[in-house]
């Protein structure tokens, strides 16, 4: 399938369970070659008080809904989009330029966290106090119960568009609150079309919205107004504090990325560990929070490990997203890739060595692997966000661990080892939010815990652990 055979879908504003447009709109384009595939309104305030005045209404409805019936909405929407699981994929694709076959995994995915979701709705629950701890208790009993806590805004980012605007809506629908979904500027076509899937579902009116437009404006807006209980943000160290600062004493949950480390110990299945760190380093192109971006290799087999590497990335096929054989296709823009390809450069500069990759082709960069790259070079220190992945030997397993601490982010690490003793003991000094053993740290499971330390942000995702950030403990005790 090519560019030229897609339509150019129009959307328009979900609020209060009505199709709002604006005056002006934003054309969505195909990140590989710039080829208009949407277009979407650009929402002013006003209509964000719309939405929020929305949402309360929608509040008041769905708080009133039993547990069941927020799972059974949930199950709705899973069914609805697997149906439509061509049309999400191609949307998906087509806003990203991720290759299709990944995308097609996105929308599988974004199933398995509604169902997720559904599941921990069925099981809200809080707990018996023993009130006869202490003798001021007697007499009395307790329980806790979790409530809703009212208007959540969510601000989804542009890499997984579908499942990690799922990872926020389904648990705050599922807790009983209602939500204001503003989608990443470049991928709204997505969030747009799970709006209509809601609503075919039965959502009620006002407990799901969509505002399009512009990031700065309309998510700083919803981080300062008073009308918005809860903040959901996934993005950059640097947005996210700028929210945090304005949110004043509403509740927050930020991931905010990291630059990955991996290790890899001698006696390693290496197979695994170079096939996993290829996947891991370049699905997406790299942009993906968890992607595999610094790699530290026990010196006595970095020669083998990196040659490995090279021939497992100059393997994969770069192309055109639409195209089922495509391994790598482009970043989000040609902005995006020249950053890149001046790190990449940078790096070179202070002494790197390019194994392999590196060339830039508009908005697509190939798979780059680099050695010897200085400790204060971007690549090493920030998040790259790109398809590149540093390689660093070491000689003793501390050195590396403290290499890998040597970062202000820690979201997930990963370490392949035979010896589980050593693995764990790893695993307990990573500063990290999730460790990977014999595995990449972008490893996810959909209903697992997912959040990170330091600036990787606060908070943690996953539907059962979402649910509780976005509901809040009551107590509830009486004189017997």
């Amino acid at each position: 399938m090519t560019a030229s055979t897609q339509s150019h879908p129009a959307g328009r504003n979900y609020i209060g369970g009505e199709w709002v447009d604006s005056p002006n709109h934003d054309v969505v384009r195909l990140p590989y070659d710039g080829t208009p595939v949407g277009e979407v309104p650009h929402a002013g305030l006003d209509l964000l008080e719309s939405a929020i005045a929305a949402a309360h209404q929608g509040f008041a409805t769905i708080r009133e809904w039993s547990n069941y019936e927020r799972a059974d909405l949930l199950l709705r929407v899973a069914d609805l989009i697997r149906r439509d699981s061509a049309d999400y994929t191609q949307l998906v694709c087509s806003e990203t330029g991720k290759p299709i076959k990944e995308a097609k995994v996105e929308v599988d995915r974004g199933q398995q966290t509604l169902i997720a979701a559904a599941h921990e709705a069925r099981q809200l629950r809080g707990e018996v106090i023993p009130m006869e701890f202490s003798a001021t208790g007697k007499g009395r009993m307790a329980i806790t119960v979790r409530e809703p806590i009212g208007v959540i805004g969510c601000i989804t980012p542009f890499n997984v568009p579908l499942n990690l605007a799922l990872h926020k809506v389904a648990p705050a629908l599922a807790g009983g609150n209602a939500v204001i979904h503003k989608p990443a500027t470049k991928t709204p076509l997505s969030a747009v079309r799970l709006a209509r899937t809601m609503e075919e579902a039965g959502v009620p009116k006002g407990a799901y919205n969509v505002i399009t437009g512009s990031g700065a404006q309309i998510g700083m807006a919803m981080a300062r107004h008073p009308g918005i209980a809860m903040l959901t943000f996934t993005g950059s160290p640097e947005v996210g504090r700028t929210i945090k600062s304005s949110a004043g004493f509403k509740k927050i949950t930020l991931e905010l990325g990291n630059n990955s480390a991996v290790i890899i110990e001698p006696g390693c299945d290496l197979d695994t560990a170079v096939s996993r760190t290829v996947q891991g380093a370049f699905s997406h192109s790299g942009q993906v929070c968890i992607s595999v971006q610094r790699v530290f290799v026990h010196r006595s087999i970095a020669g083998e490990f990196v040659e490995r590497l090279k021939a497992g990335s100059e393997a994969l096929r770069i192309g055109h997203p639409y195209e089922a054989t495509t391994d790598i296709s482009s970043l989000i823009d040609e902005r995006e890739a020249i950053r890149i390809e001046e790190w990449i450069a940078e790096a070179v500069a202070g002494g790197a060595r390019v194994v392999t990759g590196g060339q830039r082709t508009f908005a697509t960069v190939s798979p780059t692997i680099l050695m010897d790259v200085p400790a204060a070079c971007n690549i090493s220190c920030q998040e790259a966000f790109g398809p590149v992945v540093a390689v660093y030997p070491y000689d003793s397993l501390q050195s590396a661990i403290e290499q890998a601490n040597a970062t202000p982010y820690g979201l997930q690490a990963g370490i392949f080892t035979p010896d589980m003793q050593r693995a764990f003991q790893v695993a307990r000094k990573l500063e990290v939010g999730g460790v990977m053993i014999n595995d990449i740290p972008m490893y996810r499971a959909d209903h697992m815990p997912y959040g990170g330390v330091k600036q990787s942000g606060t908070g943690r995702e996953g539907p059962r652990y979402a649910i509780e950030e976005m509901t809040e403990m009551k107590l509830i005790c009486w004189k017997v």
